[in-house]
Parts: C-alpha cells; structure tokens; sequence
C-alpha cells in the first residue's frame, strides 16, 4: 500500500508526491487519471468506487521551473545528506545525549552567505559550535561533500519513499542516472532499492 502518491505532468513528467486524499480529489474533480493503482485495492464511499492510485497524470499541462526551488527546510536537508553531520560524519544516531543535528551556514550570513541549498549543511551541534562564524578553512574543517540543490525526487525517496510501480516512473522519465542516485542514497540509510526499481 502507497503512502502517497506520485503525480505526473500531462507530459508524464513526474511532479510531485501527494497525499491520497489530493489525488483523489484531483480524480473526482475530473483534473487528474490514474495511470498505475495498488493492485486489489480499492477505495469506496456511498457512492463511489475507486482503485486505490499509487501514479496518477494531470489532465492538463502545468509549467514548472525546472530546478528544485523548494524553500530549505531542516527535515529536507537533513534527508539530503543522509542525517549525517557534514563535518565529522556521525550520523544522528551517533550523536551524544545533549547533542542534535542542525543547519549550518557553508559561508555564514553574517559574512555574506545565503540560506540556500548550496550554502547549507547538516551539522552536529558539536561542529556548527565549532566552526561558528567562520568559513571551513579558516577553522580547519573540511566538508565530506559540496552541497548541492537537490531534485525533488530524491528527497521524496529520502523522505517518503517510492514503491517499485513510482519509481519505475521516475526511471522512464529520467533516465537510469536518477536511479542510480537513487539506489546510491538507499544504500546510506542502510536498503535497497526493490529490484522492479533497480537499473540494469
């Protein structure tokens, strides 16, 4: 059973993951069709019957700029990099009693850095303390990896997950790099990817 579903453009791009009860509501409206639903599921209510969707395809075409352009959040970031402080490399269950993760500011604002994907970190509190106001060379620290702006793929799979049936979508429509980006962040939280999902 999906816990979202995954919503394609009319071009079948995928857009987004939506909650059920979103996605049906786009069906009833007429706005969206069930491309693939969860085999012997199915949702009812007096008057209605429906395959449960697991990808459905909006009706008509809807513009998106082609970069992620999310707003950073912490339960996001911390998904892209795999709940991993950047610095030391501890994972969150590694941390100490008293200790957390956090964002933390590649180039501080106060020195002129953004609050944007390629400015920002997760960080162990231990190390956002530590490294302060300061840029990383300058406090001998260096990055396990350059902060990137994520696609919004990648962190439905870090954050929510995709059944085999989206994810085979994701890999029609983006290509096997995708999935191999994919199976590259499963296998940092410790899975793998289902085999219908894996790229030969």
């Amino acid at each position: 059973m999906t816990a979202g579903c995954l919503a394609l453009n009319s071009s079948f791009e995928p857009l987004t993951m939506v909650p059920l009860k979103r996605a049906l509501r786009l069906l009833i409206d007429g706005k969206a069709e069930i491309v693939e639903a969860d085999r012997g599921r199915t949702i009812r209510s007096e008057h209605l019957a429906l395959p449960r969707p697991a990808v459905i395809r909006l009706r008509k075409f809807v513009h998106v700029p082609r970069r992620f352009r999310r707003q950073v959040t912490n339960t996001f970031l911390f998904a892209r990099d795999a709940y991993r402080c950047q610095y030391c490399g501890r994972a969150s269950y590694e941390l100490r009693t008293r200790e957390s993760l956090t964002r933390d500011h590649v180039v501080p604002i106060s020195r002129g850095g953004k609050n944007v994907w390629t400015n920002v970190v997760t960080a162990c509190s231990g190390c956002n303390t530590r490294k302060a106001n300061h840029l990383v060379e300058e406090c001998g620290m260096h990055l396990l990896n350059k902060p990137v702006e994520p696609h919004f793929v990648h962190l439905s799979w870090a954050v929510r997950r995709l059944t085999p049936t989206q994810a085979h979508y994701i890999k029609l429509f983006y290509g096997g790099d995708v999935v191999r980006q994919l199976e590259a962040m499963e296998r940092r939280h410790g899975g793998t990817l289902p085999p219908e999902a894996q790229v030969i």
